[in-house]
């Protein structure tokens, strides 16, 4: 098991949605949209579902090699959540279970990739930044819809991407990962340009939309054996 010193909480969890809004604004100053990572050995993925119950997280994290994506490590935790569902604030809803799953793992990520948004969002604060400022380990967030934000028209190749806006700011990429097939939504989580994360995303697709680290987590999640 990890050391838990990787992981700082700099906040309660029992918030109201009004205190979970301002500490979304105050951390999101915290963000880092630079590359910062090194070598990167180990990718993961997580993925928080509800197969049983709408109160029951099950969080699940998925440790792959990189480049080969040959799975080394895993963790599932489900617990009962104590934070109501609200767009744009799931993070206060999945993050707890999400942090006690990564705590289990016996291997250190180099870099995560989230099942959802990373500074794509309102507040520039989706779940993938959140949990980069508190772990300090590079994310990225992979989102299959769009939050927030405007983009043209992606071209219809594989690789081929488009800026996510808001008004003048990019805040993503939309990016085809499969030809002919609906984009995925890449921003930054934290300690990563959003060119980087793009260039990983695509490191850890295969033949399918998700790339492995999403999909693998994703069927931990859901309970699929």
């Amino acid at each position: 098991m990890l050391s838990h010193s990787f992981i700082h909480i700099p906040h309660d969890w029992a918030l109201s949605p009004a205190a979970a809004i301002r500490l979304q604004k105050e951390l999101a100053q915290k963000v880092i949209s630079q590359d910062l990572l090194g070598k990167v050995r180990y990718v993961a993925g997580v993925d928080v579902g509800f197969p049983k119950n709408k109160n029951i997280a099950r969080a699940a994290t998925v440790v792959l090699s990189y480049p080969g994506l040959e799975p080394l490590d895993s963790a599932v935790i489900e617990e009962s959540v104590r934070f109501p569902y609200i767009p744009g604030l799931l993070s206060f809803r999945e993050l707890p279970a999400l942090l006690k799953a990564l705590e289990k793992l016996r291997i250190l990520p180099d870099l995560i990739l989230c099942d959802g948004q990373g500074i794509a969002h309102p507040r520039r604060l989706g779940i993938a930044a959140h949990l980069g400022v508190i772990t300090d380990i590079p994310c990225i967030g992979v989102a299959k819809s769009r939050l927030t934000g405007i983009h043209e028209a992606v071209p219809e190749e594989k690789g081929q991407w488009t800026e996510l806006k808001d008004a003048e700011e990019t805040i993503g990429a939309v990016l085809r990962t499969r030809k002919g097939v609906k984009p995925l939504f890449v921003s930054i989580g934290h300690k990563i340009s959003l060119i980087t994360a793009v260039e990983y995303v695509l490191g850890c697709v295969t033949r399918y939309r998700l790339p492995e680290t999403t999909r693998q987590a994703h069927r931990l999640a859901s309970g699929i054996k």
